[in-house]
């Protein structure tokens, strides 16, 4: 059974759970080599099952934005992704846009909650969540 944590940015049980997998050579081919970063602006949605991690998205906090960018799927499983898109919505600001720079392949489950596509580029898509 899929459990999603929520862990603030600076939380000792994030780097626990997640450090293994943000320095994996696999990982970091999956986000095109592209490095994973957080602080005390982030908060991140982790996907577990049976104590292994599935999956994490880190969302940024900013002034009048909430920012989804560098996440990480297993396998690249659709319901993963959708468990955590859902509770990132479920749990969202309302006062606060939600935008996403999501893969190219992952717009259409994006857009399943709510997101427009804003750009596109070779790799990556930015969405913005409508209110």
């Amino acid at each position: 059974m899929m459990q999603i944590v929520r862990l603030q940015g600076t939380d000792k049980r994030l780097y626990q759970l997640v450090a293994p997998l943000v320095m994996s050579p696999e990982v970091l081919k999956q986000n095109y080599n592209y490095p994973f970063r957080t602080s005390e602006d982030f908060e991140w949605f982790v996907a577990l099952e049976n104590k292994n991690v599935i999956g994490f998205i880190p969302v940024e906090y900013k002034k009048n934005e909430c920012v989804i960018n560098n996440y990480y799927i297993k396998g690249k499983s659709e319901e993963t992704l959708r468990m955590l898109l859902e509770k990132i919505v479920e749990v969202m600001d309302q006062d606060k846009y939600l935008t996403a720079v999501s893969f190219l392949e992952d717009k259409a489950v994006f857009g399943e909650f709510g997101f427009s596509e804003e750009k596109v580029w070779t790799r990556y898509v930015r969405m913005k969540k409508d209110k």
